[in-house]
């Protein structure tokens, strides 16, 4: 497929850097998406499901697709739903809607330091890049949770130590895309000798992306990342978040410019959008109504007792809506919303929702228009 490529051909990261804002689909990978909550909902997690929300969101001219990954055991977080016992790995589903979608940025969720060698990646990564003509990229995840690491026999690795980690195994993945040779190189974690990988990347390096909020994590970011997924340090309440999102968001690309790079900041907006706005709270509060209550506890301490640092702004109730940022509302005031999420300073959305198929439509229908004709999207659908 890189064969037909014209050397002169926008990138797909490229092309959605030409909008205002960037507009990327949270896939729900995982069962119950983002939401432990028994409300009526045909969300899936299977494949088919996945691909059908891929290939809308391709139709109504997103720009990217990203799943998370995850590693829980039997019963997921428990709960009369079992939520997120579930989920679709987002590598392997990448590889599978690189060959069914067209335009897509594809990008995959892998916990890096959970048994993998960058000899491994590389070549995984550029295989998929190439199947998809240069749509691949690579969220590079750490891990936090003990039980996850303890799932491949791993003991926990000190929070900083991790994104040193993933620094190194960064640099091993680059030189392997961009070398035209076997390379040796002998690292504090990883080693390799006369390594080499084929087919290359089809535009010399994939887009990379990671998602963090402490310091060692922004830095990573700011030396590697084309992308950074950030969470509102305010919560979910919106009016709180572009209040806090501006320093925020100055921070991370100021950190990113220090060492002569550009990173753009995407945030992820559970959106809740109907006719009125009087339906769409209703369906808001459908949600926290039907709470698995169990799920929802096992789900806040999942990620509130470990060492990350994103998320804790949050409260419960926030968390069984899911989303870093709940916009609730008609497509105006959606919209509305996103212009003031880019004043203060993050330049996407990756947007979920609850019931995935309907609300999707609804919001390439109604939504998106208006996001044309307010100048936050350009071109044509």
């Amino acid at each position: 497929m890189s064969e037909t490529l014209a050397p002169d051909q926008v990138s797909p990261l490229e092309k959605a850097l030409q909008n205002k804002l960037i507009l990327g689909l949270f896939l729900p990978l995982q069962e119950g998406a983002w939401s432990p909550s028994s409300a009526p909902r045909g969300t899936s997690w299977t494949y088919d499901y996945n691909a059908r929300c891929a290939l809308e969101a391709e139709k109504y001219g997103f720009d990217l697709a990203f799943g998370l990954g995850q590693w829980l055991g039997k019963g997921g977080y428990g709960g009369e739903t079992n939520f997120r016992e579930h989920e679709l790995d987002p590598l392997i589903s990448s590889a599978a809607l690189a060959a069914q979608t067209e335009k897509l940025l594809l990008i995959s969720t892998v916990h890096v330091l959970y048994g993998w060698h960058p000899v491994h990646l590389a070549k995984y990564g550029a295989c998929i890049d190439h199947i998809s003509g240069g749509r691949w990229g690579l969220n590079v995840v750490t891990g936090y949770k003990p039980s996850e690491y303890r799932m491949f026999g791993l003991e926990p690795i000190e929070h900083d130590l991790r994104y040193s980690m993933a620094a190194e195994f960064t640099e091993m993945m680059q030189v392997l895309w961009a070398s035209e040779e076997n390379v040796t190189m002998h690292g504090k974690h990883w080693s390799m000798r006369d390594a080499h990988v084929l087919p290359k990347p089809v535009r010399g390096r994939p887009v990379l992306v990671n998602a963090a909020s402490s310091p060692a994590g922004l830095e990573y970011a700011a030396a590697y990342s084309d992308l950074i997924f950030i969470t509102s340090p305010g919560g979910a309440d919106p009016h709180q978040a572009v209040e806090t999102l501006p320093a925020h968001n100055k921070k991370i690309k100021d950190l990113a410019r220090a060492r002569g790079r550009e990173v753009r900041t995407v945030i992820n907006p559970h959106v809740i959008c109907r006719e009125s706005e009087k339906e769409a709270w209703a369906a808001y509060h459908r949600i926290l109504d039907n709470e698995d209550t169990v799920a929802a506890d096992n789900f806040v301490a999942g990620f509130t007792g470990g060492d990350n640092k994103s998320w804790r702004g949050h409260s419960r109730e926030q968390w069984v809506v899911g989303g870093n940022v709940h916009l609730v509302g008609t497509p105006e005031q959606i919209v509305e919303w996103f212009a003031k999420l880019h004043d203060a300073g993050c330049d996407g959305m990756q947007v979920n929702f609850f019931d995935y198929l309907p609300d999707l439509q609804l919001f390439g229908e109604q939504v998106v228009p208006l996001m044309h004709e307010a100048g936050l999207r350009k071109g044509n659908r």
